[in-house]
């Protein structure tokens, strides 16, 4: 997909999304969590499907053997995801309209946590009955909208959707309370400034965590120049105040495949933790 596609396959999500919300009476900061949940499900969803085959095909080799394993546990090994049946997408979108979907999207997050402990907590739930307080069709039609997503969109496709979406309900909220929404372009252009490839990094107000990815797509750009051994291990330190912005940041980090564990914003402005960025991956120092 080149840019001009992406620009308009975001615009046209945003569009759609945005239009429902304006024909209720939920407010940005209301909807934008929810919103946000759907779209990392949906990449949930895309990541399993590429894995589900060899995930099937493992379990079934290793059945009735010595090394049996359950299903979510090779799942976690080879794709970072369970999804039981009740949570595909697919299964949530052709849900009849009778059916409570606030409910069943309900489910299927509290099912993709309890496979996978660094989303404890992480994951919209309840936030989706608010979605129905004055019609109660916004959570099908939300995942009819981003069913548009293709099949076949990858981490970085999903992390650049999911931070234009970011980007667009901080717009729609404006800044309150001191919180401030920094557009990735300027994110880029600090992370470009202080070059960011061995040491330590430490961003005071991390946010949705804009400066870790960039931080890593840095590494990844500029590998070639590292080969002869000028990288090393960078760390990168952050904090954040708002709890549910830590959640949105867990998120983003999983969906840009930047951490292996995403534990490090778990105590939000009181304790801060760690990444280790390498060749554009990281792993969490806890």
């Amino acid at each position: 997909m080149n840019k001009e596609e992406l620009k308009r396959l975001e615009d046209d999500l945003w569009r759609s999304a945005d239009t429902l919300r304006a024909n209720s009476d939920l407010k940005s900061s209301e909807y934008s969590t929810p919103v946000l949940g759907l779209i990392f499900l949906k990449f949930a969803d895309n990541k399993y499907r590429r894995h589900e085959q060899a995930i099937l095909d493992e379990y079934n080799r290793l059945k009735g053997t010595r090394r049996e394993k359950p299903l979510p546990e090779i799942a976690i090994e080879k794709c970072g995801f369970y999804l039981p049946d009740h949570a595909r997408y697919d299964y949530l979108l052709k849900l009849p309209e009778k059916e409570d979907i606030a409910k069943s999207i309900k489910k299927a997050m509290k099912a993709i946590e309890e496979h996978k402990p660094e989303l404890q907590g992480v994951l919209p739930q309840d936030e989706y009955f608010r979605l129905t307080r004055t019609d109660k069709s916004i959570p099908k039609q939300l995942l009819k909208n981003f069913a548009d997503i293709p099949a076949d969109a990858s981490g970085d496709l999903f992390g650049q959707i999911y931070e234009y979406f970011l980007g667009n309900f901080a717009k729609a909220e404006g800044q309150g309370g001191g919180e401030f929404f920094t557009p990735r372009s300027v994110v880029r252009l600090m992370v470009e400034i202080i070059e960011p490839h061995r040491g330590t990094v430490f961003d005071p107000a991390c946010g949705s965590g804009g400066m870790f990815v960039q931080s890593a797509s840095f590494i990844a750009r500029h590998r070639h120049e590292f080969a002869d051994g000028g990288a090393g291990d960078l760390f990168v330190y952050g904090q954040e105040k708002n709890l549910e912005t830590v959640k949105l940041a867990r998120m983003n980090l999983i969906a840009r495949r930047r951490a292996a564990r995403h534990q490090l914003l778990r105590r939000p402005f009181r304790q801060l933790r760690q990444i280790r960025l390498r060749d554009g991956q990281s792993a969490v120092q806890c």
